[in-house]
């Protein structure tokens, strides 16, 4: 997919973020801090994947999912802020959905500690013991220590990502901004537009022209990657309207759909082209020779 593509530069420079958590796991089981520790990051979707394990006996808990609200971790998540249990198995604050897997390493004691950046949670840590009994405040301090040094590595993994994002974004407005872009580009999206009301075959042979316009601006190296994007023309067109800095009602009276559609469509192609925002997604769509 193009998320991938997009962000090789970063992905070269950025290790996985469970790559951290089990470096910091590590050191808590150097410092002996629990029998068992465990934990992994925070998806996208909120749901944590438990990836990192050290002095497990069994299987059961690795790859497991945790939604948010969810068990130990979940409420972690959700709260952003540790929790524990003396006791799991008899423990009433918490849903359950996950005691096959955690008695099944006979764990008993549990303190999940999320890592939080820019007030979300990005992974979660957990110590954990197989008697019950509150987990020591020596271990609860070295779980913190551990969290935070866990935010502000992932902090700094974030901002180098930011700051690549956008010499990536500098580099293109400079590629694009010789003179006869602008008019290339309002060509382009009235084309698109013009094309969204006529039959087949007419409308595929206008398509096409765009889209040796849009190639006229990029590299021959992005254009070839452009087919790993899978973007459908009508999210291309919006985005061709978007580009224009048309708003999307605008962009829904040009192209003669309803606003909500034009939204749909608009996310869509975010999501594909692994985009935080309608600029960012311009942007990757020409990097990729999308757009001119």
């Amino acid at each position: 997919m193009f998320a991938l593509v997009m962000s090789s530069a970063a992905d070269l420079l950025r290790p996985r973020d469970s790559d951290a958590v089990r470096a910091e796991l590590r050191r808590l089981a150097d410092t002996g801090a629990a029998p068992v520790l465990f934990g992994g990051e925070v998806r996208a979707t909120d749901m944590l994947m438990l990836s990192e394990f050290f002095g497990t006996r069994t299987s059961g808990l690795r790859g497991l999912l945790v939604a948010p609200d969810s068990g130990l971790g979940g409420q972690a998540v959700a709260s952003r802020r540790p929790f524990a249990v003396s006791d799991y198995a008899g423990a009433r604050s918490i849903t359950h959905h996950y005691d096959r897997p955690v008695t099944g390493e006979g764990i008993r004691a549990v303190l999940a500690v999320p890592v939080i950046v820019e007030g979300s949670a990005r992974a979660v840590i957990y110590a954990a013991d197989r008697r019950s009994g509150p987990i020591g405040d020596r271990a609860a301090d070295l779980m913190v220590q551990a969290s935070r040094r866990l935010s502000t590595e992932i902090a700094i993994r974030d901002e180098v990502d930011r700051r690549l994002r956008m010499q990536t974004a500098h580099s293109v407005a400079q590629r694009t901004s010789r003179p006869g872009a602008e008019e290339l580009r309002a060509i382009h999206g009235e084309l698109r537009a013009i094309a969204t009301g006529l039959p087949q075959p007419e409308r595929g042979r206008l398509q096409d022209i765009t889209a040796r316009l849009a190639a006229l601006t990029s590299p021959e190296s992005m254009v070839d990657t452009a087919g790993d994007i899978g973007l459908s023309p009508r999210e291309l067109d919006v985005l061709a309207q978007i580009a224009l800095g048309a708003t999307n009602a605008e962009a829904a009276a040009r192209l003669a759909v309803r606003p909500e559609t034009v939204k749909s469509y608009l996310r869509s192609a975010m999501g594909k082209l692994g985009a935080r925002t309608r600029h960012e997604a311009v942007v990757l769509a020409r990097h990729a020779g999308l757009l001119p």
